[in-house]
Formats: structure tokens, sequence, C-alpha cells
């Protein structure tokens, strides 16, 4: 018998005990070998329910898309800081999901000047139709350390097509994803450097939270300064005196890459933060969002 923990994203497989067995029947279904795979639910950390929660912040999953992304067996690989995941020019393969940890995307001129485009946190993939491209037109690093998981392109295919609302889930991250950079092109070429700093941290606020990382308005924060001016367009000094003068200001407390925001109100306020852009189901500032989908019945 084949016994095996998904949710837990490891192939490890061990007997049941007596009472996993009397809660399995449910659980129970046959496998193309012919044998029976028992699939138990197990509490998940924190980190192995970020992808769960990424989804359900767009839309509302049913109990058998919940079981079917438990079921996936996905093997993890735990990457370094400073490291990138894929690069320009590759050939991608796989999606890429990140279960933990801080990654980007960025590009480097031929002056050798880096830009980065986006920032990729846990429940984020690294674009779920990437695999269609020929060829990577911008590379993937990671800022800290990573856990990682390499999605394969038939896993996506199958769980979107069998679950229309972990595919309608998956459409919302993509078009996020766009509002996200859009909203990015906005805060460099129209807001101020205080302002662009602040928004930033408003923005992470709210993407980390709606992941379960965040605590007391508080979250891990690996940025080193020359990022944030890579980020944002501007210089390492300028990053420094922006951050000195959100402390200053009693907005925001930095100290061993831990960010806290200490008055959230006042700090949205100082940079006209509206997360509408981010599409969230349901936010600190934002009434819940209409969740009625095209060909779906109206309640009466």
């Amino acid at each position: 018998m084949d016994v095996r923990l998904s949710p837990r994203w490891c192939e490890r497989s061990w007997p049941l005990t007596l009472q996993e067995r009397r809660r399995a029947p449910a659980l129970l279904r046959e496998v193309p070998s012919g044998r029976v795979r028992r699939t138990l639910a197990h509490k998940d950390t924190p980190m192995q329910q970020a992808l769960m929660r990424k989804l359900e912040s767009f839309e509302p999953l049913s109990d058998q898309a919940r079981w079917a992304l438990n079921r996936l067996v996905l093997k993890v690989r735990y990457v370094g800081a400073r490291q990138d995941l894929i690069q320009e020019g590759d050939k991608p393969e796989n999606v890429l999901l990140i279960l933990d940890g801080f990654a980007y995307r960025y590009k480097v001129l031929p002056d050798g000047q880096r830009q980065i485009m986006a920032l990729l946190v846990p429940g984020d993939f690294c674009d779920l139709n990437v695999f269609i491209l020929d060829e990577m037109d911008h590379a993937i690093g990671t800022i800290s350390a990573c856990q990682v998981v390499d999605i394969p392109r038939q896993a996506i295919d199958e769980i979107a097509r069998d679950h229309a609302d972990i595919a309608r889930a998956f459409w919302w991250c993509s078009l996020v994803d766009g509002a996200v950079l859009r909203e990015w092109l906005v805060n460099i070429g129209g807001r101020l450097p205080p302002q662009r700093i602040a928004h930033l941290i408003c923005e992470l606020l709210m993407r980390l939270e709606a992941v379960g990382c965040v605590t007391d308005n508080g979250y891990a924060f690996p940025l080193t300064q020359t990022q944030i001016a890579d980020m944002m367009g501007l210089s390492d000094v300028h990053v420094n005196r922006t951050l000195r003068d959100l402390r200053a200001q009693g907005l925001i407390h930095l100290k061993r890459r831990v960010l806290t925001i200490l008055d959230v109100e006042r700090l949205r306020a100082f940079c006209d933060f509206t997360p509408n852009y981010l599409h969230l189901r349901s936010t600190r500032w934002d009434d819940r969002r209409d969740l009625s989908w095209p060909g779906q019945a109206e309640e009466s």
C-alpha cells in the first residue's frame, strides 16, 4: 500500500496509525496502478499554506479543489540568497512557486545597470504561463534564502482543467501580476521618492498579510538599500535618507531585517496607498469585492 503525506510537500511514506485509519475512508482514491493511495490531511505550517492562502485571497476554493492542491506531491529545493533561479535566455520548462523567502524579476542593461521589475513573496508563482515562451526575456533571482517548488506544466494544466475555481484563481494571479507591474510604473514615474518607498512598504504589508506572513504589522524585510534603489529608480544614498526620514517621523521601525509599520494609517495617507490593484477578496482597507463570476448562478 502506498501511503503518502502530500500536504507536507514531500515524498515520505509510513504506515497509518489507528486514528488515521479511522479518518481515512473518505480520503481513498484509486490510482492507475490499481493500488490504493491514502493521502491524509495534516495541519500545515504557515509556509505550506502559502499557496492555498494566496489563491483563496482571489477566489474561494471548494473542498475538492483544496484537496486536489494538497494531493500534489512536489519536491522542494532550497536555494541560497542572491542565486539565479532562471537566467535570461534560458528555456523555461516548469512553473516556479516560491514557498518561503523573497525573490525578484530583473534585467541587466549592457552597461551593467540592474532594474528590478517585480518582487516575489511566499505563495507567488514566477509566471504561470512562462513555459509558453521559447526563452526567458528576463532573469529571476533570490533575495533571501528561498524554498522553491518546480511544478511541471502538465500538473498545472491538469489541475486547472479539472477544477474551475483553481483555474479562476490562476487567472487572478496572472492578472494581478500585470496590475502590480502597472502600479510600479506609476510609482516610479508619478510619485516622489519618499512616497515610492512608503508605497512599496504598504504593498508588501498587504501581500504578505494575505499569506499569513505579518505579525503586529511587522514582516521580514531582507531587501538591501541597493535592491530598493534598483526597484525605485533611486540612488543608494537617496534610499538611505528616505528610510531614515520615515523612521524619524515615527512611521516605521527597521531592525535586524524586520520592518514594522508603527502607524499604518499615517503611512497609507503619506503615500496615498490604495490597495485596489492587488484585487484581494478582503483587505484591511477595502470592502470585500464582488465574488460573482460570469456564468455563475446568482443567489436569490
